[in-house]
């Protein structure tokens, strides 16, 4: 390395560069005319049809090593790949021009994110952050005793999710607790919950954990979180075959004289905790004992081979969720048609679903006022004269991966409701999903207003236009604007 750079800190180069400069010395004796790189994307999804529920963990772990033999789906190459090299490529992967991105640059850029770690660049990564904590669950709280008082919201990177943790640990402890039931789709390495479910059963409780074994990427990790927990002598259950578990619920069963109480957790992300450092979701920790019989309900169903139920507060897919949507989007646009106020705000990953978007424009045509905040997929299209004028759409892009779930329907009762699911066909049709009912008026009304500073976001704000394109929303004095959502976030609550 010439003395001029090696002087100047931290130097990186691909080891595709290193490749492309030595590449003769690679094949001696051969000469070499071009080099150029290519990547290919396959399809990592893992089939499993017409296999018994008790071979299915054993079943699945023999099909990891296909995952890189899956079909191709994208081919990428540099831009000054010739014509004759990549027409090869697509043929020999059988892929379509539609399916080739010519690139600039690496092809793989995900090798980028290594840097962060092996750079001591402070003033060049965000401040560190300590998430806050509701004074009722700091460390040392008893979960139960703040539960009993009121339901807990807790909105996460913002708030912290170790009560969430505690609470499982302490009811692994707790000589009143009978039994704990939990959903498990993603969870961290050497997961604090595992060992906390683990510790639960071989206390004698009666442990029944939901594994859903399919989770991408996740599937050798979650075969061997269901053999930590099977070995303990949990119960562990790989959901309902065609369907992936991805509903996310804790509930907790104590007893208390000669009654039995029940508590629950659910939330729209996933038990990670590394993940709750970035991701934004919505945690709700509930005793109300209608909400807390619906997830039993839900649980008895999962792990009763899909028997039928009825919940009263719980809303589920692939059941009737999207029948619940339609119905709440159609009240919406009867408000609306009788002269009175009608919106809709939801935040949400994608929106896909056919159906749903056409209730959407429906609405939008009728007068409803939709405001939506959508971080990535997003097959509507707002501002379409006289379809959807009524509709926005806009994706905040920051620090924190938006991963929130959350509908509000300014004319249903109640007014919120939080959930694990997307407005996608794969959450409405093939997902165990729930969606739940934000109960207490204050926290209604604290989450409506937190919607209302991601609708007013200008620092980290796309809006999408009528043609498809998102643009950045700039700050216009005139406006009263709030300026990059996520940091307020993290001053209110940090």
């Amino acid at each position: 390395m010439p003395a001029e750079i090696a002087s100047e800190g931290d130097n990186f180069i691909f080891l595709s560069s290193i490749i492309h400069a030595y590449v003769d010395e690679l094949f001696p004796g051969m000469s070499v005319v071009e080099c150029h790189q290519f990547r290919v994307t396959r399809n990592s999804d893992l089939e499993m049809t017409n296999v018994e529920v008790e071979d299915y963990a054993r079943a699945l772990q023999g099909q990891l090593h296909r995952r890189r033999f899956g079909a191709a789906t994208k081919l990428e190459v540099n831009i000054d790949c010739p014509v004759e090299l990549t027409d090869f490529l697509l043929e020999r992967f059988n892929l379509s021009n539609d399916e080739l991105f010519q690139l600039d640059g690496p092809v793989n850029l995900r090798r980028l994110m290594a840097l962060y770690e092996m750079i001591d660049r402070p003033d060049l990564r965000f401040p560190q952050f300590s998430p806050g904590t509701p004074k009722l669950l700091e460390e040392d709280a008893y979960i139960f005793a703040a539960v009993d008082k009121e339901d807990q919201l807790l909105q996460h990177p913002f708030q912290s999710f170790i009560p969430i943790i505690d609470w499982v640990r302490q009811a692994a402890k707790d000589p009143t607790v009978l039994s704990i039931k939990q959903t498990l789709y993603r969870t961290n390495e050497s997961s604090e919950l595992v060992e906390a479910l683990a510790e639960a059963a071989r206390n004698g409780k009666e442990v029944t954990v939901v594994i859903e074994l399919r989770a991408r990427f996740d599937e050798e990790e979650n075969i061997n979180f269901a053999s930590i927990l099977q070995e303990a002598g949990a119960v562990v259950v790989y959901g309902v075959m065609g369907y992936k578990t991805h509903a996310k619920m804790l509930l907790i069963v104590r007893r208390i004289g000669n009654t039995l109480k029940r508590y629950a957790h659910l939330g729209t992300g996933n038990y990670h905790r590394k993940n709750s450092l970035v991701y934004t979701d919505y945690s709700l920790l509930t005793s109300d004992e209608v909400l807390c019989a619906d997830v039993h309900k839900v649980f008895q169903q999962i792990t009763g081979m899909g028997k039928k139920i009825h919940p009263n507060l719980l809303i589920h897919a692939p059941f009737n969720l999207r029948k619940s949507l339609l119905k709440m989007i159609n009240g919406e646009i009867a408000a609306a048609t009788a002269g009175k106020k009608a919106r809709i705000v939801a935040k949400m990953n994608s929106v896909t679903d056919p159906t749903i978007i056409k209730a959407l424009y429906k609405a939008s045509i009728a007068g409803v006022k939709i405001d939506l905040v959508v971080r990535g997929i997003c097959c509507l299209r707002p501002g379409i004269a006289r379809v959807s004028e009524n509709i926005r759409v806009v994706s905040i892009i920051g620090r924190f991966l938006e991963h929130s779930r959350v509908y509000c329907f300014q004319n249903s009762d109640p007014q919120v409701y939080c959930s694990s699911a997307d407005w996608m066909e794969r959450n409405l049709d093939n997902r165990i999903e729930v969606c739940f009912p934000i109960l207490k008026k204050k926290h209604i009304t604290r989450i409506k207003a937190e919607l209302e500073m991601y609708l007013n976001d200008r620092g980290q704000s796309w809006e999408l236009g009528a043609d498809g394109d998102y643009r950045p929303l700039a700050i216009v004095e005139s406006e009263e604007a709030l300026e990059d959502v996520q940091k307020l976030l993290l001053k209110q609550f940090c």
